[in-house]
């Protein structure tokens, strides 16, 4: 197996210290704190390990509430919530240095057959029409600090297909349409190499690979800001529903927008549809999005979008 896949299923593989209390590795992905989707994919793994094995995750809702230190291991506490003929409910506390830093409840459901609809996956390129583009572009790159850089070049155990060219790459106030089209981001996604024939670990690795680019759209419709790199960012909560089995190893389309931005905060949501278009699952999440003095003014210079 490809040793960025490898080292990721090592970090998701976690020490049970009791019966519901386990304890996960950190890692230094060159942000300053440990990367949210590493919580988050063992955090779900921690619950996966007090239920049975019929049942599946259909949802998970979280809160994070510090900044990880990826230099000192997680221990996660479940609590057993219920279990029910159907669901089974699970609460997640993740602590770190003798303090709570994530909180996340998760539903796992018997598998039924049921009422079916969805909306229809956007019209987009194939994967193989698409250059590997896990890179911001070099003008994002230079204006972002020596640490951000790093974690942007560090290579990853999933490869990414963007399509079409998100953002502004001007200090220019770009116009109202330009803000609308700008909402919205896409991108191809799937793991560097196969993975076993594990629902539950196919899972787990889609909550961790569902925290990228997610906020980030939020900030596309104020890229000239953004590039100055006078802002703060961190993920607040994070909410994902698994409406279908998937394969990470398999490519998907990650297609996100931004419906909002208020509060010093910005909301996103993404759709993930497989190659034949059925819609896998859903996500959501709000982060703050904090601007210093000097990306303020040029907000404030930007006129308001029509709604």
């Amino acid at each position: 197996m490809d040793p960025r896949l490898a080292e990721l299923l090592r970090l998701l593989e976690l020490e049970r210290l009791e019966t519901d209390l386990f304890r996960g590795a950190s890692r230094d992905v060159g942000a300053p704190q440990v990367f949210g989707g590493q919580v988050l994919g063992q955090a779900l793994r921690a619950a996966y390990a007090t239920v049975d094995g019929a049942h599946v995750a259909h949802s998970l809702h979280a809160y994070f509430l510090k900044r990880g230190d990826f230099n000192a291991p997680i221990v996660y506490f479940v609590d057993r919530s219920r279990d029910g003929q159907s669901f089974s409910n699970r609460r997640v506390t993740a602590i770190q240095h003798g303090e709570q830093i994530f909180h996340m409840a998760a539903s796992f459901q018997l598998p039924q057959s049921g009422v079916e609809h969805q909306l229809p996956m956007p019209q987009v390129p194939p994967p193989e029409a698409l250059a590997d583009d896990a890179l911001p572009s070099a003008r994002e790159l230079e204006a972002m600090p020596e640490k951000l850089r790093q974690y942007f070049r560090r290579e990853r155990p999933f490869e990414f297909r963007l399509i079409g060219a998100a953002g502004q790459e001007t200090g220019a106030a770009p116009a109202p349409q330009a803000v609308a089209a700008a909402m919205v981001h896409q991108v191809w996604v799937r793991a560097v190499d196969r993975l076993p024939d594990d629902d539950a670990l196919h899972r787990c690795l889609l909550a961790y690979a569902s925290d990228f680019h997610l906020l980030r759209t939020a900030t596309l419709p104020h890229a000239a800001q953004f590039l100055s790199g006078k802002h703060f960012m961190a993920s607040i909560d994070h909410a994902m529903w698994f409406h279908w089995p998937i394969r990470v190893d398999d490519w998907f389309l990650y297609a996100t927008d931004s419906p909002s931005a208020s509060g010093a905060r910005g909301f996103s949501r993404g759709s993930i549809f497989s190659r034949d278009g059925r819609l896998l699952a859903s996500t959501a999440q709000e982060g703050l999005l904090r601007l210093t003095d000097g990306g303020i003014k040029k907000a404030l210079a930007i006129p308001a979008v029509r709604r």
